[in-house]
C-alpha cells in the first residue's frame, strides 16, 4: 500500500470535515461546538429553546406534514403554513372543474368554510432515545451478509413493539449507514383542513422552466389547519373536532431581512448520502441518473400532451406530473453538477485518505477493493433495473398490473391460508380503486408505446425478455418502428380486465388464475418483472447487502478517524436543524445575483395566458398601484417575493420554516439552486442556496389578493 506522508493525510482530510454553513444537525445533539458556531453567526436563543425534553420549544411547532414535506404552527388555533407544493395534492383532491382551487385559489374567511382533507395528517416530535445497544443486540445472531435485508423488519418489529399501547407512533432511523440507530416517537393528527391557497399562477408562477432557479418568484405556500378533540387529543374528522392549541407557535417577523442576516431552518429533511463513495457516485452519474432522465421526460411529455387539452385531465394528473417533473430536472442537474464539481475525484482523495489512516488496522484491509468489486459485479445490471422500476413500471397500467403478481402467487399456493388471502385480495381492490381514480388512459397507452420501446433500443440484447420481444416483432412488426409499440400498446389497453371496474370485481369475486394469465396487460407486466426477478434480482440483493456492511464498516472507521470533531449524520426525514446566513452570491464570472427577488420581477415575467408565466389580474393591478399595505420593504421600495440562504437542506424540508436569530419566522424554504443540484452527496460550499418565500410575500397575497384577513388575524406578528 503506497505511503501518504503527514502533511498530505491532513491534506486530503478536509471533505471529511463540515465546510462552511454544511450541515444537517439532529436537534437533541447539537454539541458545543455547533452551538457555539450558530452563535458566533448570529442566534440568540439557548439551546433550551431550540430543543428541549422538559419544557416547550422551538421543535413543537414544527410537524413532518403529509407524506414528506415540513409545516410550522403558526397560531394558537393550529394554524399551518407549508409549501404550495405540499399542500398540491389535498388541494388537487379538494377541486373539481366547477371549483377548481388549483387555478382559482381558495380562501376560508371562516372556520366553517375549510375543507377537510381526507388522508392528509401531520405529526408532533414527543421525545428521542438512542437504541443503538438493543438493535446491534438483535442483529448479533445474523450473518453479516445478511443484515441489509433483515434489519427492516427488526426496526420495524421493534418500532411495533415500542408503540404498542400508547397511542404513539414509533419509527426506528439507522444514522452512519447503521452505526447508530435512534427511535423517534410522534403523535399524528389525522384531522387536518385547508384553509388557504394561492391560485397555481402564484403558487407554481415559472413552473418547470424556473423550478431549481435563481432568480426565482414563485409564492409556494398554502395553509392549514389541525384539528383535534375538545381535549387535544388527535381523531379522525369530525365536526365536533376542534382547532389543536399547540405548545409552540412561531411569532412572524415582517421587519425585512438583509444581506447576511442569519437564518436557521428547521425541518425533516429526506435523505442524502454525502458518505457515498467513489464508485457509487460514479454509478449514479454513468448510469442511475442519466436512465431516470431519459425515463421520465418521454412519460412527462405523453402527460403534458394531455392536460394541456383538457381542465379536468390537468386536475387528474397535476400533482402526480409535479412529483415526476420536480425530481426529473433535479436529477438531470445533479449529474452534471457532480461532474462539474469533479466530485468522484475529492471522494477517491478521501478514500486515499481513509486508507492511509487506517493502515495496519486490519478491520480495513481490502475495504476499498471490496467496495469496487461489489459495483464491477453490479454495474452491467444496473441500467435493466432502471428501465424496469421507471420505464415499464412507470406506466401506471403495469405498475398495477404487476402489483397482482403476490395475489396470484397466493392463489396458486393450495396452503396458503384463507384469512390471508381475504386480506390480500381486500388490499389490491382497494389498490384498483386508487389506480382507476388516478388512470388516465390516453396518456399512459402513450407511455407504454414509448418506453417498451426505450426498453428495446437502450437494455443489452441479452438482457431483455426475448420470448416477449420475439412475439412482438411476429405479430406487430418491426422492433424499431414506433408504429409497432402504439399498436401494441392499444392491444393491451383493449384487452384487459383491469381498466373496466365491473370486471374486475367479476374477477376478483371468482378469481381464477387462468383468467389473470391471459390479461393482456398482467402478461406484459409480468413479462419484465419475472424476467428480471428470474435472472437479475438476485445480483442486486448480492450488491445491496453486500454494500451495506462495506459501508457500515467505512463509516465506523471515519467516525473513529474524525472522534474530536462534529458530524451529522444523512438525512432520512428525521428533524433537523441547520444554519446560516443570507446571502448574495456569483455563480460565475460577470454575473452576480441579489440575495432578494421583488414584485418587480413578477411584472417582468409576466406573460398573460402562458403556462407558466401567467399570473392573476387582480396581482398585477396591485404591483401596478404599488398597494403594498405593511408588507413593503422599506429599501426595496417593493414587496421581496423570494430571498436565498447558504443553509444545507435537501428534499423534505420543502415547507420548512425559515428563522431570524430570535427564532421569529422569516420565510419557507422550498427549493434548492441549480448551481448546487449535486447536494445530496456534496454540499459546495461557495455555491449552495436555499430559495426561500418571503413571509411577507405570502402575508400579502393571502391579505391583499384573498382578502382573508382573519388569517392575518391570527398570527402574532413582529413588526
Amino acid at each position: 500500500m503506497k505511503k501518504f506522508p503527514g502533511i498530505l493525510v491532513f491534506v486530503l482530510f478536509f471533505n471529511f470535515l463540515v465546510k462552511a454553513d454544511e450541515g444537517m444537525w439532529l436537534v437533541q445533539m447539537l454539541g458545543d461546538k455547533v452551538y457555539s458556531d450558530m452563535v458566533k453567526k448570529g442566534l440568540k436563543l439557548s439551546k433550551e429553546q431550540l430543543y428541549s425534553i422538559n419544557n416547550n420549544s422551538i421543535k413543537d411547532a414544527i410537524v413532518l406534514f403529509g407524506g414528506g414535506c415540513t409545516a410550522e404552527m403558526v397560531s394558537k388555533e393550529g394554524l399551518v403554513f407549508t409549501n404550495h407544493h405540499c399542500g398540491y395534492d389535498a388541494i388537487a383532491s379538494a377541486s373539481s372543474v366547477e371549483h377548481n382551487h388549483l387555478q382559482n385559489g381558495f380562501w376560508a374567511k371562516t372556520k366553517g368554510e375549510e375543507i377537510a382533507c381526507a388522508g392528509l395528517s401531520v405529526q408532533f416530535l414527543i421525545k428521542i432515545e438512542d437504541v443503538t445497544t438493543k438493535v446491534n443486540e438483535s442483529l448479533k445472531n445474523y450473518k453479516t451478509s445478511d443484515m441489509a435485508s433483515k434489519l427492516g423488519g427488526i426496526l420495524n418489529e421493534m418500532s411495533a413493539k415500542a408503540a404498542e399501547g400508547t397511542g404513539f407512533e414509533v419509527r426506528i432511523g439507522s444514522f452512519f449507514k447503521g452505526n447508530q440507530f435512534l427511535q423517534f416517537t410522534y403523535q399524528r393528527f389525522k384531522d387536518v383542513r385547508l384553509v388557504g391557497t394561492p391560485p397555481e399562477s402564484i403558487g407554481k408562477f415559472g413552473g418547470d422552466t424556473d423550478n431549481w432557479e435563481w432568480p426565482r418568484h414563485t409564492g409556494d405556500f398554502s395553509v392549514f389547519r389541525v384539528y383535534s378533540t375538545a381535549d387535544g387529543k388527535p381523531a379522525d374528522y369530525s365536526a365536533e373536532n376542534v382547532p389543536y392549541k399547540p405548545k409552540y407557535v412561531l411569532p412572524v417577523s415582517i421587519k425585512g431581512i438583509k444581506d447576511g442576516d442569519y437564518a436557521m431552518i428547521y425541518g425533516y429533511p429526506g435523505s442524502t448520502n454525502r458518505y457515498e463513495t467513489s464508485y457509487g457516485v460514479k454509478l449514479k452519474v454513468d448510469i442511475d441518473n442519466p436512465s431516470l432522465v431519459n425515463l421520465r421526460d418521454a412519460r412527462l411529455k405523453c402527460m403534458m400532451a394531455e392536460m394541456i387539452k383538457d381542465p379536468a385531465v390537468k386536475i387528474q394528473l397535476a400533482s402526480y406530473y409535479a412529483g415526476i417533473a420536480n425530481y426529473w430536472k433535479f436529477f438531470d442537474g445533479e449529474a452534471k453538477q457532480l461532474v462539474k464539481l469533479n466530485v468522484v475525484d475529492l471522494k477517491q482523495k478521501d478514500e486515499a485518505a481513509f486508507e492511509a489512516w487506517a493502515k495496519g488496522k486490519a478491520e480495513y484491509d481490502n475495504l476499498f477493493a471490496d467496495v469496487k468489486k461489489t459495483y464491477d459485479n453490479w454495474r452491467p445490471y444496473a441500467k435493466h433495473r432502471m428501465y424496469l422500476y421507471e420505464g415499464i413500471l412507470g406506466s401506471p397500467l403495469m405498475a398495477f398490473a404487476a402489483s397482482l403478481k403476490s395475489y396470484d402467487v397466493a392463489l396458486s399456493n393450495a396452503s396458503a391460508k384463507p384469512e390471508d388471502i381475504t386480506k390480500l385480495a381486500q388490499n389490491v381492490k382497494s389498490a384498483h380503486a386508487r389506480f382507476l381514480k388516478g388512470e388516465n388512459t390516453p396518456s399512459d397507452k402513450n407511455i407504454l408505446a414509448a418506453v417498451l420501446k426505450m426498453f428495446y433500443t437502450d437494455i443489452d440484447a441479452d438482457q431483455r425478455p426475448q420470448t416477449f420481444y420475439t412475439t412482438l416483432k411476429n405479430n406487430y412488426g418491426a422492433l424499431e418502428s414506433n408504429d409497432t409499440y402504439q399498436k401494441y400498446s392499444s392491444y393491451v389497453f383493449d384487452n384487459t380486465m383491469l381498466l373496466n371496474k365491473d370486471k374486475f370485481e367479476a374477477f376478483m369475486a371468482k378469481p381464477d388464475t387462468a383468467i389473470l394469465h391471459k390479461d393482456a396487460a398482467y402478461k406484459t407486466a409480468v413479462a419484465f418483472t419475472d424476467n428480471f426477478n428470474s435472472n437479475y434480482s438476485k445480483y442486486y440483493a448480492d450488491f445491496t447487502g453486500t454494500n451495506y456492511v462495506l459501508n457500515n464498516k467505512y463509516l465506523k472507521g471515519v467516525l473513529e478517524m474524525q472522534k474530536d470533531k462534529p458530524m451529522y449524520p444523512d438525512a432520512n426525514q428525521t428533524m433537523r436543524v441547520n444554519y446560516g446566513n443570507v446571502k448574495s452570491y456569483a455563480p460565475k464570472d460577470g454575473v452576480k445575483y441579489s440575495y432578494i427577488c421583488t414584485l418587480n420581477g413578477i411584472k417582468e415575467k409576466y406573460k398573460p395566458g402562458d403556462y407558466e408565466f401567467d399570473a392573476p389580474v387582480k396581482l398585477m393591478e396591485l404591483i401596478d398601484k404599488k398597494d403594498y399595505g405593511q408588507y413593503a420593504d422599506k429599501s426595496a421600495n417593493d414587496v421581496v417575493v423570494t430571498f436565498i440562504t447558504t443553509n444545507d437542506i435537501t428534499g423534505g424540508n420543502s415547507g420548512s420554516p425559515v428563522l431570524n436569530a430570535k427564532g421569529e419566522l422569516i420565510g419557507l424554504c422550498f427549493d434548492g439552486n441549480y448551481e448546487a443540484l449535486g447536494h445530496k452527496i456534496a454540499f459546495d460550499k461557495d455555491l449552495t442556496r436555499t430559495i426561500c418565500l418571503d413571509v411577507r410575500y405570502m402575508l400579502f397575497v393571502i391579505d391583499k389578493l384573498g382578502g382573508a384577513s382573519n388569517i392575518i388575524n391570527e398570527l402574532n406578528l413582529i413588526k
